[in-house]
């Protein structure tokens, strides 16, 4: 509280254009620890709009008028918030204090470790449990007689980034794990993502080689050869360099780089072409830009998305998972995954490969293991990618949004295949943000196990858990050959849409009060309709009388045999 020079201000006005407001709010501006609260002065609303001060991107304050002095918050689920007050002084102490409160310079001052855990600790402990990767591994069959468990990073001594808990080919001895772990940046070795139990390939993971333009090690060469035998039905990996074969080169220059073919001798190069998290992140500022235009002409609007370049990085991105799940299920071959430190393309290559192999990580539980193994224990770095803590804007980058769109992108070609719906990955990229839970905290197991995060926090997988009605696709048929099967998304330009409900909710219709179940039936009931117009219709072909209340479509005698006749047939009334 030390932080807030002005708790409550009166006759504040308040503007969200985003969400298809166009008359401002009047009411009273509120400053605690951990929101920013606006309370409309209606007396039979008292419509009241909370932000986490965690959630605010950035705060700008345009030239005053005569009206007052504005103030402009812009969040982080880019929800942007006009703030209109009559005294210039007060909008400079909420400008004051806002900027302070809402970059935290230590994790203690973060909502989630502002509560006291131990109010139900018992409830507490369980959300921990609800998410394991170990439960992953052992629903992939593993341990088995190709990949073991290793305890050489139980107390993170040989990669500070990776979880305790790794499984390596069984061909890879302690010598090779270090010697391997030594010749790679961050010391992130080749170790298991995904197994595949009908194939036995597997999916790795890793960073890039130190080999620069003529390096070699031999642990590492072996590492890469382990991994290849513990895949019997083949005698070659795929090693996927999931950056620009350019920007892989301008490495070597830094002694690093990426595998030679020379070297290794059992491996076949891939390059996807993503590119860093600098150019993310300006491109996603650029399609925000053609998010907020009031009234684009059709020119505007595309060209704006074009110069963005954002659908074309999602794109790569997905085209680099589509080209592993087709090497592991298609090929039989397993694939070695990299970027520069293994911890933000890399996520995204393995996971989206996962979900395209995997039917399990298509439904809200196996959504929630595959970024708890993949993201979070893997040292996704989610307190400088999301900002978290005041520090370099430079390591701000959207590439878990990135993620998530190439699910919803998937979503619109396959709407029965996935149980979650849209609303689900628009709540997860929040709290990934918020701060409200533990879980995404922090750079790594390491430094969560540091701040006891455990113990001081909940787990987002609970609240998300507990909200799972709303959050049911009820599209989702798990029994569909779709659902089962690998996907095999068309990854042709025109198939990739601008996602509305993420960059411009206020041209999103607000969904109707209707549970799963209404849906359903309601569905149901439109079948049974058409079925029944079918069975009618059949019969009339079959000589039968037109059932009444039924049109039977005639066309003119000169019409060819394959045209329809005008009105293309039967029709239902309004």
């Amino acid at each position: 509280m030390e932080h807030i020079r002005t708790p409550k201000v009166e006759q504040v006005r308040l503007l969200q254009r985003r969400a298809g407001q166009r008359k401002p709010l009047l009411g009273t501006l509120y400053l605690s620890a951990t929101h920013t609260i606006f309370v409309e002065n209606h007396p039979e609303t008292r419509r009241e709009t909370w932000v986490l001060h965690s959630m605010v991107s950035g705060l700008e304050r345009p030239p005053g008028g005569p009206t007052g002095s504005q103030l402009v918050l812009r969040c982080k689920d880019f929800r942007v918030f006009h703030l209109l007050f009559p005294l210039e002084r007060d909008c400079v102490d909420v400008h004051a204090s806002l900027t302070r409160l809402s970059r935290p310079e230590s994790y203690r001052e973060l909502y989630c470790l502002s509560i006291n855990p131990n109010t139900n600790q018992e409830e507490r402990e369980k959300s921990w449990s609800l998410v394991l990767p170990s439960q992953d591994y052992q629903r992939m069959g593993l341990p088995n007689n190709l990949w073991v468990a290793t305890a050489a990073n139980s107390e993170y001594k040989m990669c500070d980034s990776y979880p305790a808990q790794l499984f390596v080919s069984r061909w890879a001895s302690p010598a090779v794990l270090m010697g391997s772990s030594r010749f790679r940046s961050r010391g992130r070795l080749p170790v298991l993502s995904y197994f595949h139990q009908d194939t036995l390939a597997a999916v790795c993971r890793c960073s890039q080689p130190l080999s620069g333009f003529s390096g070699r090690s031999e642990e590492d060469e072996q590492m890469v050869t382990a991994v290849m035998k513990a895949n019997p039905g083949s005698d070659f990996i795929y090693v996927v360099d999931t950056r620009p074969r350019l920007n892989a080169m301008a490495n070597r220059a830094a002694g690093k780089g990426y595998e030679s073919e020379d070297h290794y001798g059992n491996i076949k190069l891939h390059f996807s072409g993503i590119d860093n998290i600098h150019v993310m992140r300006s491109s996603q500022q650029r399609i925000l830009d053609v998010g907020e235009q009031r009234t684009p002409s059709m020119s505007d609007f595309l060209l704006g998305l074009e110069n963005s370049g954002w659908l074309k990085h999602i794109k790569a991105v997905l085209d680099a998972g589509v080209f592993i799940a087709k090497a592991i299920a298609d090929e039989g071959v397993s694939v070695l995954v990299h970027c520069s430190d293994g911890w933000d393309r890399t996520a995204q290559a393995c996971s989206v490969a996962s979900v395209l192999l995997e039917p399990y990580y298509r439904t809200m539980k196996g959504l929630m293991v595959l970024i708890e193994k993949d993201w979070v224990s893997f040292g996704h770095k989610f307190s400088h990618r999301y900002g978290h803590l005041d520090g370099d804007p430079r390591e701000v980058s959207p590439v878990l949004d990135q993620f998530l769109e190439v699910l919803w992108q998937l979503a619109q070609q396959f709407p029965c295949a996935f149980q979650f719906n849209e609303r689900f990955l628009l709540d997860l990229r929040t709290l990934a943000y918020s701060c409200q839970d533990g879980t995404f905290l922090g750079n790594s197991e390491k430094e969560r196990r540091s701040l006891r995060l455990q113990e001081r926090s909940f787990s987002v997988w609970s609240r998300l858990w507990r909200d799972r009605e709303k959050y049911w696709n009820p599209l989702y048929r798990a029994e569909q050959s779709q659902t089962q099967g690998v996907l095999r998304p068309n990854t042709t330009p025109y198939c990739f849409k601008m996602w509305k409900g993420l960059y411009s909710p206020a041209e999103t219709p607000a969904p109707p009060a209707q549970t799963p179940v209404d849906f359903l039936s309601s569905v149901r009931e439109g079948s049974q309709q058409l079925e029944q117009e079918l069975a009618n219709q059949q019969e009339v072909a079959a000589g039968g009388p037109a059932p009444l209340g039924t049109r039977q479509a005639t066309g003119s005698p000169d019409r060819g045999a394959n045209q329809l006749p005008e009105g293309g047939g039967t029709q239902e009334e309004d």
